[in-house]
Protein backbone atom coordinates (compact mmCIF):
# COMPACT_ATOMS: atom_id res chain seq x y z
CA UNK A 1 0.00 0.00 0.00
CA UNK A 2 1.72 3.52 -0.46
CA UNK A 3 0.86 4.26 3.35
CA UNK A 4 -1.51 7.66 2.53
CA UNK A 5 -1.66 9.31 6.33
CA UNK A 6 -4.51 8.16 7.94
CA UNK A 7 -6.00 11.08 9.93
CA UNK A 8 -8.39 9.86 11.88
CA UNK A 9 -6.24 8.21 14.28
CA UNK A 10 -4.36 9.13 17.45
CA UNK A 11 -1.80 7.69 19.92
CA UNK A 12 -4.05 6.59 21.74
CA UNK A 13 -5.95 4.63 19.04
CA UNK A 14 -2.85 2.94 17.58
CA UNK A 15 -1.77 1.56 21.28
CA UNK A 16 -4.80 0.14 21.14
CA UNK A 17 -4.41 -1.37 17.89
CA UNK A 18 -1.28 -2.80 18.72
CA UNK A 19 -3.06 -4.35 21.57
CA UNK A 20 -5.28 -6.05 19.18
CA UNK A 21 -2.48 -7.44 17.15
CA UNK A 22 -0.99 -9.17 19.72
CA UNK A 23 -4.26 -10.15 21.07
CA UNK A 24 -4.98 -11.60 17.53
CA UNK A 25 -1.72 -13.37 16.52
CA UNK A 26 -1.82 -15.38 19.89
CA UNK A 27 -5.66 -16.12 20.29
CA UNK A 28 -6.97 -16.48 17.21
CA UNK A 29 -4.43 -16.89 14.27
CA UNK A 30 -3.29 -20.40 15.81
CA UNK A 31 -6.69 -21.92 15.85
CA UNK A 32 -8.51 -20.44 12.70
CA UNK A 33 -7.82 -23.76 11.03
CA UNK A 34 -8.96 -26.04 13.76
CA UNK A 35 -12.09 -24.03 13.93
CA UNK A 36 -13.10 -23.95 10.46
CA UNK A 37 -13.11 -27.72 10.93
CA UNK A 38 -15.33 -27.50 13.47
CA UNK A 39 -17.81 -25.06 11.73
CA UNK A 40 -17.37 -22.45 15.00
CA UNK A 41 -14.92 -20.49 16.75
CA UNK A 42 -14.33 -22.13 20.34
CA UNK A 43 -16.02 -20.74 23.73
CA UNK A 44 -13.11 -20.24 25.16
CA UNK A 45 -12.69 -17.59 22.75
CA UNK A 46 -15.21 -15.46 23.15
CA UNK A 47 -14.29 -15.84 27.03
CA UNK A 48 -10.54 -14.18 26.25
CA UNK A 49 -11.56 -11.61 24.29
CA UNK A 50 -14.22 -10.51 27.21
CA UNK A 51 -10.97 -10.86 29.50
CA UNK A 52 -9.29 -8.64 27.45
CA UNK A 53 -12.11 -5.81 26.81
CA UNK A 54 -12.80 -6.80 23.66
CA UNK A 55 -16.60 -7.00 23.32
CA UNK A 56 -18.70 -4.65 23.80
CA UNK A 57 -16.65 -1.71 24.55
CA UNK A 58 -19.42 0.82 24.15
CA UNK A 59 -21.79 -0.61 26.69
CA UNK A 60 -21.95 1.57 30.42
CA UNK A 61 -19.24 0.76 32.77
CA UNK A 62 -22.70 -0.25 35.17
CA UNK A 63 -23.28 -3.19 32.48
CA UNK A 64 -19.62 -4.02 32.61
CA UNK A 65 -18.37 -2.31 29.46
CA UNK A 66 -16.22 0.56 29.58
CA UNK A 67 -18.49 3.31 27.75
CA UNK A 68 -16.40 3.88 24.96
CA UNK A 69 -18.97 5.91 22.31
CA UNK A 70 -15.91 6.77 19.93
CA UNK A 71 -16.13 3.80 17.34
CA UNK A 72 -12.58 4.36 16.10
CA UNK A 73 -11.90 1.60 18.66
CA UNK A 74 -14.67 -0.58 17.13
CA UNK A 75 -13.20 -0.02 13.78
CA UNK A 76 -9.67 -0.93 14.72
CA UNK A 77 -11.14 -4.11 16.22
CA UNK A 78 -13.05 -4.90 12.95
CA UNK A 79 -9.78 -4.18 10.81
CA UNK A 80 -7.46 -6.17 12.63
CA UNK A 81 -9.45 -8.98 12.50
CA UNK A 82 -9.37 -8.53 8.64
CA UNK A 83 -6.06 -8.07 7.88
CA UNK A 84 -5.48 -11.70 10.44
CA UNK A 85 -7.22 -13.19 7.45
CA UNK A 86 -9.56 -15.13 9.98
CA UNK A 87 -12.92 -14.28 7.48
CA UNK A 88 -14.78 -16.01 10.49
CA UNK A 89 -13.46 -14.27 13.17
CA UNK A 90 -13.76 -11.30 11.61
CA UNK A 91 -17.64 -11.59 10.66
CA UNK A 92 -18.21 -13.31 14.19
CA UNK A 93 -17.13 -11.10 17.09
CA UNK A 94 -17.99 -7.74 15.48
CA UNK A 95 -21.70 -9.11 14.70
CA UNK A 96 -21.76 -10.07 18.52
CA UNK A 97 -20.65 -6.15 19.79
CA UNK A 98 -21.62 -3.98 16.54
CA UNK A 99 -24.74 -5.56 15.39
CA UNK A 100 -26.77 -7.22 17.99
CA UNK A 101 -25.42 -5.88 21.17
CA UNK A 102 -27.12 -2.28 19.91
CA UNK A 103 -30.48 -2.85 19.53
CA UNK A 104 -30.62 -4.36 23.43
CA UNK A 105 -28.89 -0.99 24.37
CA UNK A 106 -30.87 1.39 22.58
CA UNK A 107 -34.13 -0.05 22.56
CA UNK A 108 -34.54 -2.35 25.42
CA UNK A 109 -35.07 -1.42 28.97
CA UNK A 110 -33.41 -1.78 32.02
CA UNK A 111 -33.85 -5.10 33.13
CA UNK A 112 -33.43 -6.34 29.94
CA UNK A 113 -29.94 -4.49 29.46
CA UNK A 114 -29.37 -5.45 32.84
CA UNK A 115 -30.02 -9.77 32.15
CA UNK A 116 -27.90 -9.69 29.00
CA UNK A 117 -25.55 -7.31 28.76
CA UNK A 118 -22.61 -7.88 31.54
CA UNK A 119 -22.51 -11.77 30.38
CA UNK A 120 -22.35 -10.17 26.09
CA UNK A 121 -19.59 -8.19 27.33
CA UNK A 122 -17.84 -10.83 29.54
CA UNK A 123 -18.33 -13.58 26.23
CA UNK A 124 -20.41 -15.74 28.55
CA UNK A 125 -23.43 -14.56 26.25
CA UNK A 126 -22.80 -14.68 22.60
CA UNK A 127 -25.36 -13.03 20.82
CA UNK A 128 -26.78 -12.99 17.11
CA UNK A 129 -29.94 -11.12 15.16
CA UNK A 130 -32.87 -13.10 13.55
CA UNK A 131 -34.45 -11.65 10.29
CA UNK A 132 -33.80 -13.91 7.85
CA UNK A 133 -36.46 -16.28 6.47
CA UNK A 134 -36.33 -19.38 4.31
CA UNK A 135 -38.94 -17.13 2.24
CA UNK A 136 -37.76 -13.90 3.46
CA UNK A 137 -34.57 -12.34 2.80
CA UNK A 138 -34.17 -8.70 1.93
CA UNK A 139 -37.81 -8.13 1.94
CA UNK A 140 -37.98 -8.14 5.59
CA UNK A 141 -41.91 -7.36 4.90
CA UNK A 142 -42.36 -10.53 3.75
CA UNK A 143 -41.64 -12.51 7.11
CA UNK A 144 -44.05 -14.74 8.76
CA UNK A 145 -42.38 -15.63 11.83
CA UNK A 146 -44.84 -14.30 14.68
CA UNK A 147 -45.20 -13.12 18.47
CA UNK A 148 -48.89 -13.13 19.60
CA UNK A 149 -49.87 -11.27 22.45
CA UNK A 150 -51.06 -13.93 25.31
CA UNK A 151 -51.77 -11.14 28.18
CA UNK A 152 -47.80 -10.92 30.03
CA UNK A 153 -46.36 -12.99 27.38
CA UNK A 154 -45.79 -13.21 23.23
CA UNK A 155 -46.11 -16.65 21.96
CA UNK A 156 -43.49 -16.82 19.03
CA UNK A 157 -43.69 -19.08 16.01
CA UNK A 158 -41.93 -19.70 13.34
CA UNK A 159 -38.29 -20.15 11.75
CA UNK A 160 -34.85 -18.28 10.53
CA UNK A 161 -32.24 -19.27 8.80
CA UNK A 162 -28.62 -17.87 7.62
CA UNK A 163 -28.26 -16.94 11.24
CA UNK A 164 -24.56 -15.81 11.43
CA UNK A 165 -23.59 -16.97 15.73
CA UNK A 166 -26.23 -18.67 15.66
CA UNK A 167 -25.41 -22.51 16.86
CA UNK A 168 -23.00 -20.48 19.89
CA UNK A 169 -25.31 -18.34 20.42
CA UNK A 170 -27.25 -17.82 23.70
CA UNK A 171 -29.09 -14.61 23.38
CA UNK A 172 -30.70 -13.53 20.22
CA UNK A 173 -32.60 -10.49 19.09
CA UNK A 174 -35.84 -11.98 16.30
CA UNK A 175 -37.81 -9.80 14.56
CA UNK A 176 -41.31 -10.71 13.95
CA UNK A 177 -45.14 -9.96 13.13
CA UNK A 178 -47.16 -8.90 15.75
CA UNK A 179 -49.67 -7.46 13.83
CA UNK A 180 -49.54 -9.43 10.53
CA UNK A 181 -51.67 -7.33 9.06
CA UNK A 182 -49.82 -4.28 9.17
CA UNK A 183 -47.27 -4.74 6.80
CA UNK A 184 -44.03 -3.32 8.25
CA UNK A 185 -45.72 -1.37 10.78
CA UNK A 186 -46.69 -4.58 12.82
CA UNK A 187 -42.99 -5.45 12.85
CA UNK A 188 -41.46 -6.07 16.24
CA UNK A 189 -38.40 -6.91 17.74
CA UNK A 190 -37.92 -9.45 21.01
CA UNK A 191 -34.92 -11.04 22.50
CA UNK A 192 -35.24 -14.94 23.15
CA UNK A 193 -32.53 -16.64 24.89
CA UNK A 194 -31.81 -20.26 24.95
CA UNK A 195 -33.44 -20.70 28.44
CA UNK A 196 -36.82 -20.65 26.70
CA UNK A 197 -38.57 -23.76 25.99
CA UNK A 198 -39.67 -24.57 22.26
CA UNK A 199 -36.94 -22.42 20.67
CA UNK A 200 -34.42 -24.83 18.62
CA UNK A 201 -31.25 -24.74 16.60
CA UNK A 202 -30.62 -26.60 13.52
CA UNK A 203 -26.88 -27.71 13.30
CA UNK A 204 -24.22 -25.35 11.26
CA UNK A 205 -24.69 -25.33 7.46
CA UNK A 206 -21.96 -26.51 5.20
CA UNK A 207 -21.04 -23.66 3.61
CA UNK A 208 -19.17 -22.70 0.16
CA UNK A 209 -16.77 -20.09 2.62
CA UNK A 210 -16.66 -18.91 6.15
CA UNK A 211 -16.05 -21.94 7.78
CA UNK A 212 -15.27 -20.91 11.03
CA UNK A 213 -18.50 -19.42 11.25
CA UNK A 214 -21.66 -21.28 12.94
CA UNK A 215 -24.58 -20.44 10.69
CA UNK A 216 -27.47 -22.34 11.49
CA UNK A 217 -31.60 -22.21 11.10
CA UNK A 218 -33.30 -21.35 14.06
CA UNK A 219 -36.80 -22.46 15.02
CA UNK A 220 -39.82 -21.55 17.48
CA UNK A 221 -42.54 -23.22 18.30
CA UNK A 222 -45.21 -21.67 20.74
CA UNK A 223 -41.91 -19.84 22.75
CA UNK A 224 -43.59 -17.99 25.04
CA UNK A 225 -41.36 -14.82 25.43
CA UNK A 226 -41.61 -12.18 28.85
CA UNK A 227 -43.01 -8.87 27.76
CA UNK A 228 -40.14 -6.80 28.72
CA UNK A 229 -38.43 -8.74 26.46
CA UNK A 230 -39.79 -6.37 23.67
CA UNK A 231 -37.11 -3.80 22.45
CA UNK A 232 -38.73 -0.46 21.93
CA UNK A 233 -42.33 0.31 21.22
CA UNK A 234 -44.60 -2.77 19.72
CA UNK A 235 -44.86 -2.12 16.01
CA UNK A 236 -41.44 0.07 15.77
CA UNK A 237 -39.30 -2.67 14.33
CA UNK A 238 -39.05 -2.28 11.11
CA UNK A 239 -37.94 1.38 12.17
CA UNK A 240 -35.55 0.20 14.31
CA UNK A 241 -34.22 -2.22 11.64
CA UNK A 242 -33.97 0.98 9.05
CA UNK A 243 -31.87 3.00 11.84
CA UNK A 244 -29.69 0.31 13.14
CA UNK A 245 -28.51 -0.80 9.65
CA UNK A 246 -26.34 1.29 8.70
CA UNK A 247 -23.79 0.33 11.46
CA UNK A 248 -24.19 -2.91 10.07
CA UNK A 249 -23.21 -2.02 6.90
CA UNK A 250 -20.52 -0.04 7.83
CA UNK A 251 -19.65 -3.01 9.89
CA UNK A 252 -19.73 -5.43 6.46
CA UNK A 253 -17.64 -2.54 4.53
CA UNK A 254 -14.79 -2.63 6.90
CA UNK A 255 -14.05 -5.75 7.13
CA UNK A 256 -14.29 -6.56 3.21
CA UNK A 257 -11.76 -3.58 2.99
CA UNK A 258 -9.21 -5.08 5.66
CA UNK A 259 -9.51 -8.71 4.13
CA UNK A 260 -8.86 -7.34 0.51
CA UNK A 261 -5.84 -5.49 2.28
CA UNK A 262 -4.88 -8.95 3.64
CA UNK A 263 -5.44 -10.88 0.10
CA UNK A 264 -3.50 -7.88 -1.70
CA UNK A 265 -0.16 -8.07 0.75
CA UNK A 266 -0.45 -12.29 0.78
CA UNK A 267 -0.41 -11.78 -3.09
CA UNK A 268 2.49 -9.27 -2.64
CA UNK A 269 4.72 -11.42 -0.63
CA UNK A 270 3.88 -14.25 -3.18
CA UNK A 271 4.87 -13.07 -6.33
CA UNK A 272 8.29 -11.84 -5.09
CA UNK A 273 9.21 -15.68 -4.27
CA UNK A 274 7.22 -17.49 -6.86
CA UNK A 275 9.24 -18.28 -10.20
CA UNK A 276 8.34 -18.16 -13.84
CA UNK A 277 10.39 -18.56 -17.17
CA UNK A 278 13.51 -18.05 -15.18
CA UNK A 279 12.38 -14.81 -13.06
CA UNK A 280 10.29 -13.83 -10.29
CA UNK A 281 6.54 -13.49 -10.78
CA UNK A 282 6.72 -9.64 -9.62
CA UNK A 283 8.79 -9.27 -12.95
CA UNK A 284 6.12 -9.77 -15.24
CA UNK A 285 4.31 -6.69 -16.53
CA UNK A 286 1.00 -7.87 -15.41
CA UNK A 287 1.25 -8.74 -12.36
CA UNK A 288 3.01 -5.53 -11.85
CA UNK A 289 0.06 -3.65 -13.08
CA UNK A 290 -2.90 -6.24 -11.45
CA UNK A 291 -0.80 -5.53 -8.23
CA UNK A 292 -0.99 -1.29 -8.98
CA UNK A 293 -4.84 -1.24 -10.14
CA UNK A 294 -5.49 -3.45 -6.48
CA UNK A 295 -3.53 -1.16 -4.11
CA UNK A 296 -4.91 1.80 -5.80
CA UNK A 297 -8.55 0.40 -5.49
CA UNK A 298 -8.21 -0.54 -2.13
CA UNK A 299 -6.35 2.60 -0.89
CA UNK A 300 -9.47 4.85 -2.02
CA UNK A 301 -11.65 2.35 -0.51
CA UNK A 302 -9.95 2.69 2.67
CA UNK A 303 -10.23 6.51 2.87
CA UNK A 304 -13.63 6.13 1.39
CA UNK A 305 -14.63 3.97 4.66
CA UNK A 306 -12.65 6.38 7.41
CA UNK A 307 -14.47 8.87 6.10
CA UNK A 308 -17.91 7.37 7.24
CA UNK A 309 -16.06 5.91 10.45
CA UNK A 310 -15.68 9.64 11.34
CA UNK A 311 -19.11 11.09 9.97
CA UNK A 312 -20.69 7.40 12.26
CA UNK A 313 -18.63 8.97 15.35
CA UNK A 314 -20.43 12.46 14.57
CA UNK A 315 -23.85 10.32 14.21
CA UNK A 316 -23.90 11.76 10.40
CA UNK A 317 -23.87 8.39 8.73
CA UNK A 318 -26.37 8.33 6.15
CA UNK A 319 -28.20 4.91 5.45
CA UNK A 320 -27.32 5.88 1.36
CA UNK A 321 -23.99 6.37 1.99
CA UNK A 322 -23.13 3.15 4.58
CA UNK A 323 -25.41 1.28 1.19
CA UNK A 324 -22.78 2.76 -1.01
CA UNK A 325 -20.01 1.39 0.99
CA UNK A 326 -21.24 -1.99 1.49
CA UNK A 327 -22.11 -2.53 -2.24
CA UNK A 328 -18.31 -1.08 -3.30
CA UNK A 329 -16.08 -2.56 -0.87
CA UNK A 330 -17.71 -6.58 -1.14
CA UNK A 331 -17.27 -5.63 -4.53
CA UNK A 332 -14.07 -4.95 -4.40
CA UNK A 333 -13.50 -7.23 -1.95
CA UNK A 334 -14.80 -9.80 -4.72
CA UNK A 335 -12.91 -8.54 -7.38
CA UNK A 336 -9.16 -8.71 -5.29
CA UNK A 337 -9.77 -12.27 -4.33
CA UNK A 338 -10.03 -13.39 -8.02
CA UNK A 339 -7.12 -11.22 -9.03
CA UNK A 340 -5.22 -12.82 -6.08
CA UNK A 341 -5.72 -16.24 -6.75
CA UNK A 342 -5.25 -15.24 -10.19
CA UNK A 343 -1.59 -14.28 -9.50
CA UNK A 344 -1.32 -17.56 -7.64
CA UNK A 345 -1.77 -20.04 -10.35
CA UNK A 346 -2.56 -23.53 -8.93
CA UNK A 347 -1.51 -22.63 -5.98
CA UNK A 348 -4.46 -20.37 -5.08
CA UNK A 349 -7.52 -22.65 -5.20
CA UNK A 350 -5.25 -24.73 -2.45
CA UNK A 351 -6.93 -24.57 0.64
CA UNK A 352 -4.19 -24.48 2.70
CA UNK A 353 -3.11 -20.86 0.41
CA UNK A 354 -5.04 -18.03 2.89
CA UNK A 355 -5.89 -16.47 -0.98
CA UNK A 356 -7.87 -19.35 -1.03
CA UNK A 357 -9.64 -19.24 2.18
CA UNK A 358 -10.84 -15.44 1.72
CA UNK A 359 -11.94 -15.96 -2.06
CA UNK A 360 -14.74 -18.22 -0.37
CA UNK A 361 -15.37 -16.61 2.58
CA UNK A 362 -15.82 -13.43 0.47
CA UNK A 363 -18.65 -14.25 -1.89
CA UNK A 364 -21.07 -13.86 0.89
CA UNK A 365 -20.18 -10.48 1.64
CA UNK A 366 -22.31 -9.19 -1.17
CA UNK A 367 -25.71 -11.15 -0.28
CA UNK A 368 -25.70 -10.48 3.65
CA UNK A 369 -26.57 -7.14 5.43
CA UNK A 370 -28.87 -6.81 2.40
CA UNK A 371 -27.65 -7.85 -1.37
CA UNK A 372 -25.94 -5.61 -3.04
CA UNK A 373 -29.09 -5.11 -5.67
CA UNK A 374 -31.05 -4.03 -2.79
CA UNK A 375 -27.74 -1.55 -1.53
CA UNK A 376 -28.13 0.28 -5.43
CA UNK A 377 -31.89 0.47 -5.06
CA UNK A 378 -31.30 2.34 -1.43
CA UNK A 379 -28.78 4.83 -2.96
CA UNK A 380 -30.98 5.30 -6.32
CA UNK A 381 -33.65 6.28 -3.65
CA UNK A 382 -31.26 8.86 -2.17
CA UNK A 383 -30.40 10.25 -5.47
CA UNK A 384 -34.12 10.86 -6.55
CA UNK A 385 -36.06 12.27 -3.34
Amino acid sequence: MFGLPRLLFNEEHELFRQSVKEFIAREITPYNSEWEKKKMVSRESWLKLGENGFLGIQAPEELGGMNIQDFRYNAILIEELGLSGCSGPAIGYPLHSDIVMPYILHYGNEETKKKYIPKMVSGEYIGAIAMTEPGAGSDLQGMRSTAIDHGDYYLVNGSKTFITNGYLSDVVVVAVKTDPSKGAKGISLIVLDNSMKGYTKGVPFEKVGLHAQDTCELFFEDVKVPKENLLGKEGDGFKYLMHELAQERLVVSLAAIALGEYMLQATVEYVKQRKAFNKSISDFQNTRFKLAEMTAALEQGRIYCDQLVILHNDKLLDPAMASAAKYNMTELQCKVADECVQLHGGYGYMWEYGVARAYADARVQRIYAGTNEIMKELIARKILK
